[in-house]
């Protein structure tokens, strides 16, 4: 394939010529195309993510080379003996092809003047959208959403009145990062607890993403800047967290890959009419193959919520997602951000005294939203203060994995009484020397650490329920 600009979804192979590359292909079963070029040798494994055609007279073309099932290159000689005994069937299929061709081109111009020729569907369910499709959904991004380090979120509405939420990205290097990121970690993926991805647009250095609205909006919406006609009750609360805990467990443990988030927080965790919670933004996430336990990465993830193996620099897992679950599950049942201002003008940190007043067995209604009046399922109250506390344990091998804390919520296994973390007792000792601080997501620029992983479920956090 001539005049093409190359998918997204490449590897490189180190060779030096194009018949190395071509080897490289053919000898690799699960290769299917090939590019070879300045930048040196591209293969291909599975579906094409971003292949377009572009002008001959386009500088950034490219050759595709596509690997064939040998049966279906039929020989020179094959074609001479079956030539004879077609000829006469070749004008019956003629005249019959063109019937057809007619009839689809006729269908064709139909569609084009219905649907203007908006997108392509490519890789499955996703559509590749054109900059210009975009624009015109969005009235040239005029409705903004919100917006953050990596650009500005605005709502559209495509021709078959489907609304969408298009997330342009800014900043050729991290803009590219972000959208390769969530291209190729929910790209594929579906569970009605992760937000859907539509399409994408990638034209030369434009890049958006397209994802399903969410006409509730985020959940720290709901939680901190709402008035108190429209607090969210308790029924509603749980059920954000069981269905928030159900999206990570099916990244962790139900995906090829397991997929790490990075960036937990209530600003991610996007609500339906029905309030059904879906975990956002991916931008910052990690796949870690199963071969594998631990991933090597920078700093990432919102001060506040980050777990402590990413201050100590080492290799994160999986139970760095479940720590920043914790800290928002906190924010779940309290209604208020973990650090605040009290009105003497000192800033508490709301995990601390909760962990406290759970490891000391108090009416886990204290720790209730005082918007809410007490009136919570006080079974189901227990078991989140619980298990936000185990959560959120220094030692990440005691912590719970996203499976595990589903059961928990679910009732399906009862949770133990959790101890205080340690870093949470030194904090209660010491908090008026030490000072509280927000600051949005980070993504550090220091080189990775070292480390390694084991799967870990710790037997303290849980026993079996009885009935």
């Amino acid at each position: 394939m001539s005049s093409v600009k190359l998918p997204i979804n490449s590897s490189l192979l180190d060779v030096n010529s194009s018949e190395e590359c071509k080897l490289g292909c053919l000898n690799n079963c699960s290769c299917n195309a090939y590019s070879y070029g300045s930048d040196g040798c591209s293969l291909w494994n599975g579906d094409f993510l971003g292949l377009q055609e572009l002008s001959d007279d386009d500088s950034s073309t490219r050759e595709l080379f596509v690997k064939l099932d040998p049966s279906a290159v039929q020989s020179p000689s094959a074609d001479k003996k079956k030539r004879s005994s077609s000829s006469s069937i070749g004008v019956i299929v003629g005249a019959v092809s063109g019937a057809i061709a007619f009839l689809g081109l006729v269908l064709i111009l139909i569609w084009r003047s219905r649907s203007k020729g908006t997108s392509k569907t490519v890789e499955g369910s996703l559509v590749a959208f054109t900059y210009r499709d975009l624009q015109s959904a969005t009235k040239n991004f005029s409705e903004k959403l919100g917006g953050g380090g990596f650009g500005t979120v605005s709502k559209g509405t495509l021709p078959d009145k489907t609304a969408i939420a298009v997330k342009k990205l800014e900043g050729i290097s991290q803009g590219e990062k972000q959208f390769r990121s969530e291209v190729c970690t929910i790209g594929t993926i579906q569970h009605v607890n992760l937000v859907r991805l539509h399409g994408f647009c990638s034209e030369g250095t434009k890049r958006c993403l397209v994802y399903e609205y969410m006409p509730m909006g985020s959940l720290d919406s709901q939680l901190f800047h709402q008035k108190d006609s429209k607090v969210l009750d308790w029924k509603i609360r749980y059920q954000i967290a069981l269905g928030t805990a159900r999206g990570l467990a099916y990244l962790h443990e139900k995906c090829r890959d397991c997929i790490i988030h990075c960036d937990i927080k209530p600003e991610n965790i996007l609500l339906d009419t029905e309030y059904c919670p879906k975990v956002a933004d991916f931008g910052l996430a990690k796949l870690v193959g199963r071969d594998f336990s631990r991933v090597l990465t920078t700093m990432r993830g919102t001060r506040g919520y980050l777990a402590p193996e990413w201050i100590s620099g080492i290799a994160i897992t999986a139970k760095a997602d479940v720590y920043s679950y914790g800290m928002m599950l906190f924010e779940i049942i309290s209604g208020r951000r973990n650090t605040e201002h009290s009105e003497d003008g000192m800033v508490k940190f709301f995990p601390t005294w909760a962990a406290k007043k759970i490891t000391e067995g108090e009416d886990a209604l204290a720790l209730l939203d005082d918007k809410l009046d007490g009136k919570a399922d006080v079974d189901e109250l227990t078991r989140a203060c619980r298990v936000a506390c185990w959560c959120i344990q220094d030692d990440e091998t005691h912590r719970p994995s996203m499976g595990m804390v589903v059961q928990i919520l679910e009732g399906i296994l009862e949770v133990n009484p959790p101890p205080i973390p340690r870093s949470l007792h030194v904090l209660a000792e010491n908090q008026e020397h030490i000072h509280f601080f927000s600051e949005p997501s980070i993504q550090s620029s220091g080189a990775p650490s070292t480390t390694s992983c084991t799967s870990s479920q710790t037997k303290s956090c849980t026993s079996s329920k009885t009935s």
